[in-house]
């Protein structure tokens, strides 16, 4: 497993776990980041990423992206 932070851009990966708050992982539930679910990496600058879940484009800072392994 890795963080998200190290996906490039282009990659299609699996959500394995989630690390966090309680408050933190419901959020990132909301936003359709579960375990399991795929995840294509649209752009990646200095650690903060541009995902696509599903339908929905989201974008994830650093700190976000490292709590999300795949």
């Amino acid at each position: 497993m890795m963080p998200l932070s190290m996906a490039k851009a282009g990659e299609i990966v699996v959500i394995k776990k989630i690390t966090g708050k309680d408050e933190v992982r419901q959020h990132l539930a909301e936003l359709g980041l579960v375990v399991e679910a795929s995840v294509k990496i649209v752009n990646e600058v200095r650690g903060n990423l541009i995902i696509q879940v599903k339908d929905s484009r989201v974008a994830l800072d650093r700190t976000m992206a490292n709590r999300i392994m795949i």
